[in-house]
Parts: C-alpha cells; sequence; structure tokens
C-alpha cells in the first residue's frame, strides 16, 4: 500500500553575498549588473533554492547532498545543470513538479523587469508551463545585510505530484 500523499509541499531557501562584478545569475537567466551572487557554483540562488524545494518535497535530499562544495567538480558549474539532474530524479522516483513559487529578497537588481524571462527559463528546466511558476521581488526596506546591498535570500515554496 503506497503512503504517498496526492500532493507534497516543499520549502526551499537560499541566500548569497554579492561579488563584483556581473551578470548576475538568477533563474537561469543573466541579469545585466554590476554584481554577481558569489558561490561555490555559477551561484544562482533561485535555481538553488528551487531544487532544494523539489527535493525536500519528494523526500529525495537536497542540493548539498547532490552537489557538494567540497567536490571540485561543482566549482562554478551551470545551476540550471543541477536543476535539471534534480528535476529527473523528482522523476525517477514517480514525481513531477506542480507549480514553485518564488520571492526574491533584494534591493537590486529589481526582480519584476526580468520576472517573464525567469518564469519561461524554469517551466522550461521544470517541464511545466509557464503558469506553473510564479516570481516576486521584494525589498528589505533598506534594513540588514540586505538592505545594504550585500546580497540577497531566495524563500520557494514548491508541489510535487504523484505520476498516475
Amino acid at each position: 500500500m503506497s503512503t504517498a500523499l496526492p500532493l507534497r509541499v516543499g520549502i526551499g531557501y537560499d541566500s548569497h553575498r554579492f561579488g563584483e562584478g556581473g551578470p548576475m545569475r538568477l533563474g537561469g537567466i543573466d541579469i545585466p549588473a554590476d554584481m554577481h551572487c558569489a558561490g561555490h557554483s555559477d551561484g544562482d540562488a533561485i535555481c538553488h533554492a528551487v531544487t532544494d524545494a523539489l527535493l525536500g518535497a519528494a523526500a529525495l535530499g537536497d542540493i548539498g547532498e547532490m552537489f557538494p562544495d567540497t567536490d571540485a567538480a561543482n566549482k562554478g558549474k551551470d545551476s540550471t545543470v543541477m536543476l535539471s539532474a534534480a528535476v529527473a530524479r523528482l522523476h525517477d522516483a514517480g514525481w513531477r513538479v506542480g507549480n514553485v513559487d518564488i520571492t526574491v529578497v533584494t534591493q537590486r537588481p529589481k526582480i519584476g523587469p526580468h520576472r517573464a524571462a525567469i518564469r519561461a527559463r524554469l517551466a522550461e528546466l521544470l517541464d511545466v508551463t509557464d503558469i506553473d511558476v510564479f516570481v516576486k521581488g521584494k525589498t528589505n526596506e533598506s534594513m540588514g545585510w540586505i538592505g545594504r546591498e550585500e546580497g540577497l535570500a531566495v524563500m520557494v515554496t514548491a508541489t510535487v505530484l504523484p505520476y498516475r
């Protein structure tokens, strides 16, 4: 007897400090900016948080388990490759993406002008339509490390559904 619920929900989070020089890579697209998200991989905090949300929803691990930052092979790795591998793991386990809801907390870059491109790219990577992906940008009202433009944070909720 299967104990799988008809739907599961996962939460993902990632944050990165900014490094000098752009572009900023978020959600699989390059955003013109004079800074980037510094990280072991390409620093795409949206893809990282979506990866964790999906893996968590299906109880299939997390991004650090699949792509440890102690592995030199992951240095500078394209985060869309990591997200695609997580989606393949999801499919192999009998799950598919239902939807993802993403909140990016940053003073800059502004997310609104890039929302459609991020949604389209993520929908392609997740094998869903862009109506199943939403991206919101929020500021931190100039408070704390985000408000001082030292970095950004991303929160994601995701649903996964069993293939039937």
